[in-house]
């Protein structure tokens, strides 16, 4: 009898112990879980501007669609002002896999991963918005996508920032002399300081998140950037002068860790592809019937926008830059040329 309530009261212990531990909880990353398993997969949506931002609305746009498409199988949540770190932090989260997905400039810190990136850096390339929307859609997108996936990343789509304009606190700016000797905030590339030298400005790279600041206390003369980053950045109100000088198209680009768009069942990876053609779609719209507004906010504000420089004057200076040495070591002046045939291209359709 008293082995037999020894047993008992053993295999009762043992029964008490297993309930307490119960099974463990999955250590799986958000956006992990198993194709087909029903489990709602969770993404990350890193972005370094505000919530008016061009990047968040991309990134707002494409969560409400793949939310939708998905019947919540997929949901994303956007974290905007740099909570996740920069643009090349962002990046190289993605490429990691610790951030699922980020939208950033496509010629800002996407370079230092994929330097092909920079062509959209070249100036003077594009005049009009749908020439650039053109060669992104129907050229870029399948022409960059397997340096891309070398990277870890999965480029989904190009959406907009927009043409960029310089301004600054100095002088009005009427033609490519009028740069001369000014200290502007680029971006940090290679061809952006190529940019400076040949319109012989002082580039100085600056976190845009620490920019108002600079120009707010004078540690640059001014910064270049699209009409709705200005307006929705509030530089308008620490900067004098405008000029509408539209040096390069500034595009954004939507990506995701490969590992993790390829671990999608094609259904999923569908809805992927489609939400990010809608927020593409949806954004640049959005952006563009934004600008005039935020334009003549700038005006308001008290800045001095020149709406009609000597363009001919940047495009003479500028003419030769994607064949300097430390440029065409990055950009392969054969993609540039190759880029400038489908603007042409673009003008047949």
């Amino acid at each position: 009898m008293k082995k037999f309530l020894s047993l008992v009261l053993s295999l009762a212990m043992t029964a008490t112990l297993l309930a307490g531990c119960g099974a463990p909880a999955s250590s799986a990353p958000a956006g992990s879980a198993s194709a087909g398993s029903g489990s709602t997969i969770s993404l990350k949506i890193a972005t370094t501007g505000n919530e008016k931002h061009q990047s968040t609305i991309a990134a707002q746009a494409f969560a409400d669609k793949i939310a939708e498409l998905s019947g919540g199988q997929i949901t994303a949540t956007v974290y905007p002002n740099s909570q996740l770190g920069s643009e090349r932090e962002a990046v190289e989260g993605v490429q990691l896999g610790s951030v699922e997905m980020t939208v950033v400039t496509s010629d800002g810190a996407l370079p230092n991963f994929v330097p092909e990136t920079q062509v959209l850096s070249i100036p003077y390339m594009f005049e009009t918005k749908d020439e650039a929307y053109y060669v992104l859609d129907n050229f870029l997108q399948d022409e960059l996508a397997p340096k891309f996936e070398a990277q870890g990343i999965k480029h989904l789509a190009f959406c907009e920032l927009g043409f960029r304009c310089f301004t600054n606190n100095k002088k009005e700016i009427t033609c490519a002399a009028d740069l001369s000797g000014l200290s502007i905030r680029v971006q940090e590339a290679t061809i952006w300081f190529a940019l400076a030298d040949s319109l012989n400005f002082i580039a100085t790279p600056i976190a845009f998140n620490d920019l108002y600041t600079a120009l707010q206390q004078g540690t640059v003369d001014g910064q270049e950037n699209p009409i709705t980053s200005i307006a929705t950045s509030a530089f308008d109100e620490v900067q004098k002068y405008m000029c509408l000088d539209n040096h390069t198209y500034g595009a954004e680009s939507i990506i995701m860790n490969l590992k993790l768009y390829n671990s999608l069942t094609p259904e999923q990876q569908g809805w992927v592809d489609e939400a990010s053609a809608y927020a593409r779609d949806y954004q640049r719209e959005k952006v563009s019937s934004m600008e005039n507004d935020y334009l003549q906010q700038i005006k308001d504000s008290g800045v001095i926008v020149c709406e009609d420089p000597d363009i001919q004057s940047f495009k003479d200076a500028t003419a030769n830059l994607y064949t300097r040495d430390d440029v065409a070591a990055l950009v392969d002046p054969a993609l540039t040329e190759a880029v400038m045939a489908a603007v042409q291209e673009s003008h047949n359709g």
